[in-house]
């Protein structure tokens, strides 16, 4: 892991860096200590190509463009932080491959109080909700800000639950995408106290394989995540799984064994 900006010109290279082509988190963590920093790095992406057999040359993104992701997401009230920087979560550079570059919106301060993940089905029953909301209220007013991933059902309850008290969402897309639509109203609500997040290039429309990326930013962040109603097979469970490999704790709320939106958190008080 390798800490990266210090300075405007090094926030952009390390930007840079990680939207080059086929350059993620942990591509990127590799490059920096092999070739010792982040410009070197970015400079050996096209002979590292070459010499790996690529027919051609990767798309490594410019200054310039670089610059304008950076014009636009200032405009939108965004800024960017690397890892290392001061404001950079605590929590979530201790994970595995950390992103390098984070976005936020919003008060990054709240990025630095005790957090606990909610999540759970987009489904959800109306008796999951109430429990959701009753928890992030529970958790609100004991000083602890409720993180969760602006999804449908059991998320929109935790953060709408969390206004008052300060609810972080993190974005499975760029802030300039938000999804779902339809909670672009809530983004903006929760932006009062609290605070969003995002490791993706700001116009970037979320894809399905984005989420899951999205889950270990939530658990990542947390000091703990509570599952309300997930199904055997779902995103609430991978966010489990990658809570556990984080070493956070991992709170399942049991439902009836009857209710398919249980199957999952059941199997984790197994």
């Amino acid at each position: 892991m390798s800490d990266c900006a210090r300075t405007e010109e090094q926030r952009l290279d390390c930007l840079r860096l990680i939207r080059s082509e086929n350059v993620g988190p942990r591509t990127f963590h590799d490059l920096v200590s092999y070739y010792g920093g982040v410009r070197p790095a970015l400079s050996a992406l096209a002979d590292r190509a070459r010499r790996g057999g690529s027919e051609r040359p990767p798309r490594i993104c410019s200054r310039e463009q670089a610059e304008a992701e950076v014009k636009a997401a200032r405009a939108a009230g965004v800024e960017f932080f690397t890892l290392g920087e001061p404001d950079y979560p605590s929590r979530l550079q201790m994970i595995d491959d950390p992103p390098p570059v984070i976005a936020v919106r919003g008060k990054i301060d709240a990025l630095a109080r005790p957090l606990i993940a909610i999540v759970g089905s987009r489904n959800a029953s109306a008796a999951g909700v109430k429990f959701a909301e009753r928890i992030a209220r529970d958790l609100g007013n004991a000083g602890i800000t409720v993180v969760s991933g602006l999804a449908r059902g059991i998320d929109a309850a935790a953060h709408r639950a969390s206004l008052g008290t300060g609810t972080v969402a993190v974005l499975a897309g760029g802030h300039d995408r938000i999804y779902p639509a339809e909670h672009v109203d809530l983004l903006n609500e929760l932006l009062m106290e609290g605070a969003a997040i995002s490791e993706m290039p700001f116009a970037w429309a979320p894809r399905a394989h984005d989420f899951p990326r999205r889950n270990r930013l939530i658990s990542g962040l947390s000091l703990g995540v509570v599952v309300v109603e997930a199904a055997r097979r779902s995103g609430s469970l991978i966010t489990a799984r990658l809570a556990g490999e984080q070493g956070r704790e991992v709170f399942a709320v049991p439902g009836s064994p009857l209710d398919p939106r249980s199957e999952g958190t059941n199997g984790l008080n197994k």
